[in-house]
């Protein structure tokens, strides 16, 4: 029998300001990839801003504020 560690994450810890990618934001707001796209298509979660031709992302300020909302 193989014995595995457990190793536990360290909790995700938003920058003071700028610009986080969907992995991050995943471990801030504990929800699937899919919950948290559909929510933004029905207007509850912020939507991403895009940074380049392929790539996106959110302001913290307004992930900051998702939390305070679903903490309430």
């Amino acid at each position: 029998m193989s014995q595995e560690k457990t190793v536990l994450k360290q909790p995700y810890q938003l920058p003071e300001i700028g610009f986080i990618k969907l992995p991050q934001v995943l471990e801030v707001i504990p929800v699937s990839r899919s919950t948290f796209l559909n929510k933004i298509k029905s207007g509850e979660y912020p939507a991403a801003i895009k940074l380049s031709e392929r790539s996106v992302a959110w302001r913290v300020s307004d992930i900051r504020a998702l939390v305070e909302k679903l903490s309430a």
